[in-house]
């Protein structure tokens, strides 16, 4: 009896590189991996989409559809390439209109694209139908996904059994159009047992003729069993990576799943452990000199009582690198616990993983549910879909006050749909101000990228990739170490700000006493006022009030920059704004006073 063959899609060029490197990985320096991987045998790959899109103009200053149509040129005309797509907010973390999720789909399939798996966080089927449609439209395969992940210990109500077979139900009821079915655990938390069950259900609904597709990660350790337990229900495929991004945070290594299906009723897609030595042999040399973060290569007990995605996790850790607050991280990863509890049961992949990371950043750096993110607290109040349970009410309450809006039933790409900012228009007459050439490409870059999309595509954007020769470069010299760092003195720490040439420089106590205040303008006369100091470390993006304006408590002075999320400074009493000791686009460091209230 011949062996099942099992499809292997190859994920280390774009799940790989985001959950190892958070994408930061240069296109020229793993384009030979590339060539080796199709000279291993291997014929499917997921080349694009998801955060990879956003972090080519982020931090590489590289265009993603340049980089896709060169992929493809590698790898032949017959290759699958596949892409990652969250349903209605597309490869954008905000929800587009209905010209955004078409213009996504068919610049996809011109530049490349075979397949691509779209995904709901919510598990919200309203989110999935028409970016289902658009991309059948345009001639792509569709993979529809239910979204899976285990809750923290003492959590019911969804991502059981129970719960994903509704979800499936309701995708097949909907007639969502579709090529293969895949069930997507982000934080590779779910169980074996569950896995094996929630396989064995989808089996039985939908009969043998359909490709279901298992996908997880190594984050919590169980990954390998996971992919077994598939395997046995009857899976058709599963996702591998290579050395060095494969296992820690990533998917299981290629040869790990050779090795542990040896002597098994599968064909892992015909691959040869030989061919695949050369090929993970060719991308370490490839990827030599790219500093990988220690968090990536572990497997760690606390990610099921606190589910953070692989390909979330080191982005954030990088994040939190650059902006000189890495020690916090493991009180971020233990107050994600309680924002996952109280927010509904999302499921912790992107966008809802970083709403969950930036929640329980603003919970430890100011105080629990002192501030709430953006993302976060739109989604507990309905406007990226239905949560998969009510979220806890006090929280929904405190988001409203937060940002002033009211909760919402309506569908999130009716409410995208309406938004005058989500429109082509918008973004071609954006273009137009920035002279900015007009193409499909430059709408779409600006629309899901917007201020950084706009820096990209006008020359200005910064090149932000960890080398090791680089960093050994760095410390040769400090007046190459621009940024944020902390520095021990005497048993004190400090959050430093470091900078090139005569630059004001700040240093400030991690307890926010100036240990050495920079120049500032001076308060005006009347007395001497009480500080505004930065919570956390950033840059400044808005500037709302002026020196002289009155103001009541907890009104928006300015507005940060940091970890991807705006960060409101508010006033801390009433009175007048006597100073604004910032200004537009400085970096500044925790604890610095940004402006003084007489």
């Amino acid at each position: 009896m011949a062996k099942k063959f099992i499809d292997i899609m190859d994920t280390t060029f774009r799940d790989g590189f985001q959950s190892v490197y958070g994408g930061r990985v240069l296109m020229n320096d793993f384009f030979p991996a590339v060539e080796a991987a199709k000279t291993a045998g291997i014929n499917h790959f997921e080349f694009g989409g998801g955060a990879r899109f956003q972090s080519l103009y982020f931090y590489l200053k590289e265009d993603a559809f340049e980089m896709m149509d060169k992929f493809r040129e590698i790898v032949g005309p017959d290759a699958n390439l596949q892409t990652l797509a969250r349903g209605v907010n597309t490869v954008m973390l905000d929800t587009g209109s209905k010209e955004l999720i078409d213009l996504h789909a068919k610049l996809f399939k011109k530049h490349g694209t075979t397949t691509i798996r779209n995904f709901d966080a919510l598990n919200d089927i309203e989110n999935l139908k028409y970016s289902a449609e658009r991309i059948t439209h345009h001639g792509l395969k569709h993979e529809v996904v239910v979204t899976m992940m285990d809750l923290p210990p003492g959590c019911y109500g969804a991502h059981d059994v129970a719960f994903y077979e509704k979800t499936l139900r309701d995708i097949l009821d909907s007639g969502i159009p579709y090529t293969s079915i895949a069930f997507k655990d982000a934080s590779g938390t779910s169980s074996p047992q569950k896995v094996y069950e929630t396989i064995k259900m989808a089996r039985n609904l939908v009969g043998e003729d359909t490709h279901i597709r298992m996908h997880t990660h190594e984050t919590a350790g169980v990954s390998v069993s996971a992919y077994m337990a598939a395997l046995e229900a009857g899976a058709d495929g599963i996702d591998l990576a290579a050395s060095p991004v494969s296992g820690g945070t990533s998917q299981p290594d290629i040869l790990t799943m050779l090795h542990a299906t040896k002597g098994m009723d599968f064909d892992l897609g015909g691959l040869e452990i030989e061919k695949i030595l050369t090929y993970e042999k060719e991308l370490q040399s490839c990827l030599s000199d790219y500093f990988m973060p220690p968090e990536a290569t572990m497997v760690s007990p606390v990610i099921p009582f606190s589910p953070m995605p692989g390909g979330a996790l080191t982005a954030n850790t990088q994040m939190m690198r650059d902006n000189g607050i890495m020690d916090k991280f493991p009180e971020v990863i233990a107050a994600m616990q309680e924002v996952v509890e109280k927010g509904g049961y999302g499921t912790s992949v992107t966008p809802v993983s970083q709403f969950y990371f930036q929640q329980a950043l603003n919970n430890v750096m100011q105080g629990p549910w002192k501030a709430i993110a953006p993302g976060y607290g739109k989604m507990v109040l309905g406007y990226f879909g239905k949560t998969p349970v009510a979220p806890d009410p006090e929280v929904v309450k405190i988001a409203s006050e937060k940002l002033n809006l009211e909760p919402t039933t309506e569908k999130a790409l009716d409410l995208a749909n309406a938004d005058e900012s989500k429109s082509l228009e918008t973004w071609i007459n954006k273009l137009k101000e920035e002279d900015i050439e007009i193409t499909e490409e430059n709408i779409f870059i600006a629309a899901a990228c917007q201020d950084k999309g706009i820096a990209f595509l006008k020359g200005e954007s910064e090149l932000n990739v960890r080398k090791i020769s680089q960093m050994k470069d760095d410390c040769k010299g400090s007046e190459e170490m621009s940024g944020n760092y902390t520095v021990v003195v005497d048993g004190q720490k400090f959050s430093v700000q470091v900078a090139e040439g005569d630059a004001d420089i700040q240093v400030t106590a991690v307890n926010g006493e100036s240990a050495a205040p920079a120049a500032a303008p001076a308060p005006a006369a009347g007395g001497t006022g009480d500080d505004i100091k930065a919570l956390v470390p950033g840059n400044v993006w808005k500037i709302i009030m002026n020196p002289g304006q009155s103001v009541n408590e907890g009104d928006v002075i300015m507005i940060l920059e940091s970890m991807k999320m705006e960060i409101d400074v508010v006033a801390t009493r009433g009175g007048v704004l006597k100073s604004i000791n910032v200004a537009t686009n400085d970096k500044v460091v925790e604890g610095q006073v940004v402006a003084v209230i007489g």
